[in-house]
């Protein structure tokens, strides 16, 4: 997830779809409502770690970080080589991640009807449109480094919607990113609270969308994933130089990988 959250059109919900653990995660995170705190400022310590346990999914959230933090650190500036240097074949691999995602989020559906059907339409527009939207020219003031992690991590806990490329609009993907590889500890902490009380907020209204409405969500989802193509396609054909066939080899190994993944993952559970 912290690979696919660093590449703008990737996203980290995709991951966190293919390898099963999704609904877990959005469930998770929209349970945290921090009754832990109030045995805490009493002192009573034994209630505060039970209360914390029960309403914490460590077992989740503790690899689930690391391997996020540890992505973040080491494979920013590896990230950043390919897209600058091999700008065509690396959107060419992410190109097959999303169709691949989106395929598999296409099978999880019991009936894809009529309605679901027009749901997924305006998925694909409404993504369309965005891909297509212009950078903002926004200054870096720790106040708008806040808000663009609150955005920003929205959209990274959704798949389809990659969180990097909103940072892009926001005009703060090349500064964060800078800011990861320089270590700079101030603007990575106040994007890191605003991406955790980001994430809090919206992660209910996900969870509440799941329960009560899973197919026209899902549906709207495969559209969003099918609309944000229009990304790695523009970066293939604005790039590439000599031949398409590497790029279209490159696109089916990332396909195949994630439907050998989904099915590894599928099978474990």
């Amino acid at each position: 997830m912290g690979s696919a959250d660093i590449v703008p059109g990737v996203s980290g919900g995709t991951i966190a779809l293919i390898t099963g653990i999704y609904e877990r995660l959005i469930s998770a995170i929209s349970s945290i409502r921090f009754s832990f705190l109030k045995p805490l400022l009493k002192a009573n310590f034994s209630e505060f770690k039970e209360k914390l346990i029960d309403e914490i999914d460590f077992e989740l959230f503790i690899p689930l970080i690391l391997g996020i933090g540890i992505a973040f650190i080491t494979l920013a500036k590896v990230i950043s080589y390919l897209l600058d240097t091999q700008t065509a074949y690396t959107f060419s691999f992410f190109l097959g991640l999303i169709l691949a995602s989106a395929y598999i989020l296409y099978t999880k559906l019991e009936n894809f009807n009529i309605k679901l059907i027009v749901i997924s339409l305006i998925g694909i527009i409404l993504s369309y449109i965005f891909v297509g939207l212009n950078p903002i020219a926004a200054n870096h003031s720790l106040i708008v480094i806040f808000i663009s992690g609150l955005i920003a991590i929205c959209a990274m806990i959704l798949p389809g919607i990659s969180g990097s490329f909103l940072l892009l609009l926001l005009g703060q993907y090349q500064y964060m990113l800078n800011a990861l590889n320089s270590r700079n500890l101030v603007e990575i902490f106040v994007f890191g609270i605003g991406a955790v009380i980001g994430i809090l907020g919206f992660s209910k209204l996900l969870n509440y969308l799941l329960e009560r409405y899973e197919s026209a969500t899902m549906a709207f989802l495969i559209g969003i994933m099918v609309g944000t193509l229009r990304l790695p396609v523009m970066k293939i054909t604005s790039t590439i130089q000599g031949s398409w066939i590497p790029c279209i080899i490159l696109a089916l190994i990332a396909f195949v990988l994630i439907i050998v993944l989904e099915k590894k993952f599928k099978k474990e559970e």
